[in-house]
């Protein structure tokens, strides 16, 4: 069309052959290329200063979107930096031109408002409103900012659970479907689909409805039951409610009324618990059903003890239910190191491999010693002092993580 060769006209996306970098750095500071074709990537936030006429090419549906992009050519620029870019240049930047192919200018826009526009409803009753067929905007629009905000929170652990309740989709994943299948492009897109009728046509408000409908709904078959009782449970975890105006003095820290009562109580509905759920974990089946199997328990199996028990009862987080049981056993020892090493001894403790607690820390120790002990008897092989170190860095790694496994790729040396 310019009897011109490639350099003139670039085509700049994240799937170009070229490295959009590189082409944005020629747009901006050289003469070539003079036109870049792009879609989004450089509507917002992007400097072009030499940049004098804007193409629209297809319609935008948001007024700030839509207004951010005009600003890419607001820039202004004096004559000598111009020239360095278009040598034609005949005196500074004043203005520059907009020249609309599709009715951009003309066209009905959707004033931006904040994403979660439901914060007094709960995150539990906004999945599963959209789990039960809730479409409306509201709804999925407040459910994706919360999971936004939620997913901004989560460690490693807490996203291989989600993924493993989704069947491998990240939680950030379900937030962006849940904001494209809401997004007013791709849903007058594909309302023009369903009236078929061109992109520039008027499609309808009941094809908008249908698209939206339709769109939610296969955003929204990721979540079950299983997956929103995970997600609020994490969502329970991770809050935290701070009180700047009422602050209080600690009085005294114990058991409130009875503390043997109390504590009794907590022992047996945390026994119980177990007892409950001894047919459904494997940890837990191991423990009380088959414990000759209990070098076969590993970090995956008590872990999934651990999340199951603060998931269904936070009142019975393993360090509380530890203080309980020391005022029963009238336990005067050390406090454990984590809450997994805890839950092993709590395990212990309420299926009756131990009669009174013991932490998981002087198990390990115990038969540690009990072991060297064994081994050295004798007139066999001892350890040497470097072998010992490395045994010792072996059993304390054991009393802070509960396993020691093979990593993946590893064989027998």
């Amino acid at each position: 069309m310019f009897g011109e060769a490639n350099e003139f006209c670039k085509k700049l996306t994240y799937k170009s052959e070229e490295d959009p970098k590189s082409v944005l750095a020629q747009f901006r500071n050289g003469y070539y290329p003079r036109i870049a074709v792009t879609v989004d990537m450089i509507a917002t936030g992007t400097d072009v200063r030499p940049l004098e006429c804007l193409l629209f090419m297809r319609d935008v549906k948001s007024r700030n979107y839509f207004e951010q992009m005009k600003g890419r050519g607001t820039r202004t620029l004096d004559y000598d930096d111009l020239k360095k870019v278009t040598p034609s240049a005949s005196s500074a930047k004043t203005h520059y031109v907009i020249v609309d192919a599709i009715g951009v200018t003309r066209s009905l826009k959707t004033a931006s408002q904040p994403l979660i526009t439901k914060p007094s409803v709960p995150l539990k009753d906004l999945a599963m409103g959209v789990m039960m067929g809730a479409r409306g905007e509201d709804t999925v629009s407040s459910l994706a900012g919360r999971l936004a905000r939620l997913n901004a929170q989560l460690d490693k652990h807490d996203q291989q659970r989600i993924t493993e309740k989704t069947g491998g989709i990240a939680l950030g994943d379900i937030v962006g479907n849940l904001l494209d299948a809401i997004d007013a492009d791709n849903v007058e897109a594909r309302a023009s689909e369903i009236a078929d009728l061109p992109e520039i046509s008027d499609p309808g408000d009941d094809a908008r409805q249908q698209a939206r409908e339709e769109m939610v709904g296969q955003a929204a078959n990721v979540f079950t039951a299983e997956l929103v009782e995970l997600l609020d449970g994490i969502r329970r975890d991770k809050e935290q409610t701070i009180d700047h105006e009422s602050l209080d003095t600690l009085q005294r820290a114990e058991w409130a009324g009875d503390a043997e009562e109390n504590a009794k109580q907590m022992v047996q509905d945390f026994t119980d618990y177990l007892k409950a759920n001894r047919d459904e974990i494997e940890a837990l089946t191991i423990f009380y059903q088959t414990p000759q199997r209990r070098s076969e328990l590993t970090y995956a199996m008590i872990h999934e003890v651990l999340d199951k028990l603060k998931s269904d009862h936070p009142r019975l987080a393993p360090l509380r239910v530890w203080q309980a049981y020391a005022l029963l056993d009238d336990y005067k020892g050390n406090q454990p190191v984590s809450e997994l090493t805890a839950l092993v001894a709590l395990i212990r403790r309420a299926c009756g491999i131990d009669s009174t607690l013991l932490p998981y820390s002087n198990t390990v120790r115990r038969n540690f010693q009990n072991w060297i002990m064994s081994h050295h008897s004798g007139g066999g092989e001892k350890f040497n002092k470097e072998q010992m170190d490395w045994l010792h860095m072996i059993r304390d790694h054991i009393i802070s993580s509960f396993h020691m496994g093979r990593e993946p790729g590893y064989g027998t040396v």
